[in-house]
């Protein structure tokens, strides 16, 4: 599934990924609410579907669990992307 990912986005992304996440290793929104856990995903604050773009200030590191929380908010179909 990570393969996966990156195909769809491009090897530009793993790299602007990889960086941001090494720069970024715990989840923003859990350390917001004062909980020190690790960062497993990066996502895009402004979906690319909807004209967002890799900029890091359009980025955000999260856990799995907040980044599901995330889209099934926004009412997105989630499939442990």
């Amino acid at each position: 599934m990570e393969n996966q990912r990156y195909e769809k986005y491009g090897r530009a992304w793993k790299r602007i990924r990889d960086r941001y996440m090494n720069a970024h290793p715990l989840c923003e929104r859990c350390q917001r609410e004062g909980r020190l856990v690790k960062a497993e995903q990066v996502h895009h604050i402004k979906p690319l579907a909807e004209g967002g773009d890799h900029s890091e200030t359009n980025l955000m590191s999260l856990c799995s669990s907040c980044h599901a929380k995330i889209h099934a908010e926004r009412g997105d179909r989630w499939h442990n992307h």
